[in-house]
């Protein structure tokens, strides 16, 4: 298959075309001059997929700077557990594994399957990435890793779109299946979440799926008193990014008790081992 060959990306519909979202914006950010992201797989994914990018409305830096937070969390993780294996949980087309730079990493895409057939189709082939065509919820993935050799999951840009009953059963069992292990996700605050229930246009010719899952820093650092064997919950605050993302200032508010429960947020859940 040539470089030059335009790939299809209307087979992909409602949560799943998400992932055709955030890869616009990893790409634009990487394209972009002045920006610290580097993504150059991303940049060439986007350029390979026929698809009106633009029905998204104006690209954002909160997906990429949101991809940098997980780059640094997994990196820590493997740095204190080299043989850990990495999961990522709707993966959609993240380029993360490429990003890292560790090629000797296991690594295992859980996707829904014409995600997984589109990554096939657009990725270089890697010996150390399995792919398992299932929705997270099927949590036969979980006999895939080994929980001795250490376990991340990242979850980035999923829980949103699941409902509450799901997202804190599938934080349970695998804080039961991987002791020791580490799990990121991000979340909208409820006020969003509600928003999108109504119907969320982004664009003219773009409504966003309905997101019924929010969660605010301040509910989210509760999660290890509610949940057993979540340790502990990290907020984690993204890299500064451009122009008002590099704001000491703006990231100063960010934090306070306040202010932080209205923004979207990051958070890396410790689990007991």
């Amino acid at each position: 298959m040539t470089t030059e060959e335009k790939i299809d990306g209307t087979a992909l519909d409602g949560v799943a075309a998400t992932c055709l979202w955030t890869l616009r914006n990893r790409a634009e950010e990487s394209i972009h001059p002045g920006s610290s992201f580097d993504d150059p797989l991303a940049e060439r994914l986007y350029r390979r997929i026929d698809y009106d990018f633009e029905r998204f409305g104006r690209p954002s830096q909160s997906h990429p700077l949101r991809a940098l937070a997980l780059d640094l969390a997994i990196r820590a993780y493997l740095d204190r557990h080299p043989e850990a294996t990495v999961v990522a949980l709707g993966e959609g087309l993240q380029t993360t594994y490429w990003r890292l730079g560790r090629p000797g990493v296991d690594w295992l895409t859980v996707d829904l399957p014409p995600v997984i057939d589109l990554r096939r189709r657009l990725l270089p082939p890697e010996p150390r990435m399995t792919a398992i065509p299932v929705s997270a919820l099927d949590h036969s993935w979980m006999d895939v890793p080994d929980p001795a050799r250490g376990v991340f999951i990242s979850a980035e840009g999923l829980f949103m779109y699941l409902e509450r009953d799901q997202v804190m059963s599938l934080i349970t069992e695998c804080a039961a299946r991987f002791p020791a292990g580490q799990l990121f996700f991000d979340s909208i605050p409820p006020a969003f979440s509600r928003r999108t229930m109504k119907g969320y246009r982004m664009s003219d010719r773009y409504t966003a799926p309905p997101m019924p899952f929010g969660l605010t820093v301040s509910a989210a650092a509760r999660l290890p008193a509610q949940i057993p064997g979540v340790a502990t919950a990290e907020d984690l605050q993204p890299p500064p990014g451009r122009r008002a993302w590099r704001s000491r200032t703006l990231r100063r508010i960010a934090a306070l008790p306040g202010p932080r429960d209205l923004r979207p947020s990051a958070t890396l859940l410790t689990f007991a081992g």
